[in-house]
């Protein structure tokens, strides 16, 4: 964990680009209660094969034109060079400088990936045709891409995104602290010495967070499944179960070192903010670890 501590520390939120005018105006509220605890960006997801294109592109830009600033994420699968060049200019022209540069999701009846396969394609065109204009997070997995091949695989995946101009990472969500120490140490023995946040998924409705787990490959730990199933539907022993679990792994997290934390909000304000408040980050500078 010794390469993360000498990385200046970043906090950061996640939303995906609402559907309806109502999800909008709920969202707005999400975004100004949020934004008064001063993170220093919100990103804003991109659907499989570029399919919320257009909300992603409103929703960051509605950020943007608040002062707020925002990371679209931007994936490659189904997308062309082309596509992928004009939502780059686009992004430049109006000010955004960062981005989330993710591989991305085939959508079901989708049949070709595109011209970009991989992440690590897209961070080496978005170089070639950008320059170091944008400060390009990616996408890491201390429990294993649930599609790589291996470990080591795995960890070759993510070294290609970093020497093609990875400027650091934001992690799937996990409940298990030590696979990021480990990944970490992986990472420290590779050579490779990027910025790595974890990322942190509040604990709200269990039967959502075990679909959303298995999709993505995140393992929710034995004793918290049981003790989330003993609640049945009693959500607010859930809400504040779930708070207490991830807020003592974010402290574990930071005392040890890692470079900040990315909440993944579901367009939720309590869940990520109750977290935010345990750990003390209003007092950011005054965090003693």
């Amino acid at each position: 964990m010794e390469s993360q501590k000498q990385f200046k520390r970043r906090f950061s939120f996640e939303f995906f680009p609402p559907k309806t005018e109502q999800g909008k105006v709920k969202l707005q509220g999400v975004r100004d209660e949020l934004a008064a605890v001063n993170p220093d960006f919100f990103s804003v997801t991109f659907g499989a094969g570029g399919s919320t294109r257009d909300r992603t592109l409103e929703t960051v830009f509605s950020l943007h034109q608040q002062g707020i600033s925002a990371a679209p994420h931007l994936s490659c699968v189904g997308g062309t060079r082309a596509e992928i060049k004009e939502l780059l200019d686009t992004y430049k022209e109006n000010g955004i400088n960062r981005i989330v540069a993710l591989r991305g999701d085939l959508p079901s009846g989708m049949g070709a990936a595109g011209e970009l396969r991989y992440a690590s394609e897209l961070v080496s065109f978005i170089r070639e045709h950008s320059g170091d204009y944008f400060n390009l997070e990616v996408g890491a997995y201390p429990e294993f891409h649930p599609q790589a091949r291996s470990a080591e695989e795995d960890l070759k995946n993510f070294a290609r995104k970093v020497e093609a101009g990875a400027n650091s990472a934001i992690t799937q969500y996990f409940f298990n602290a030590d696979s990021y120490f480990y990944f970490i140490d992986r990472l420290e023995k590779a050579g490779v010495t990027i910025p790595v946040v974890p990322g942190i998924m509040p604990i709200v409705n269990f039967s959502n967070l075990v679909r959303f787990s298995d999709m993505c490959g995140a393992e929710i730990p034995r004793w918290v499944r049981k003790q989330l199933e003993a609640y049945g539907d009693d959500s607010e022993s859930i809400r504040q179960f779930g708070e207490e679990v991830v807020t003592r792994m974010c402290e574990k997290l930071l005392q040890a070192g890692a470079p900040g934390l990315h909440f993944y909000t579901m367009n939720q304000v309590e869940p990520s903010l109750g977290i935010w408040k345990n750990l003390g980050l209003g007092e950011r500078e005054k965090i003693p670890f």
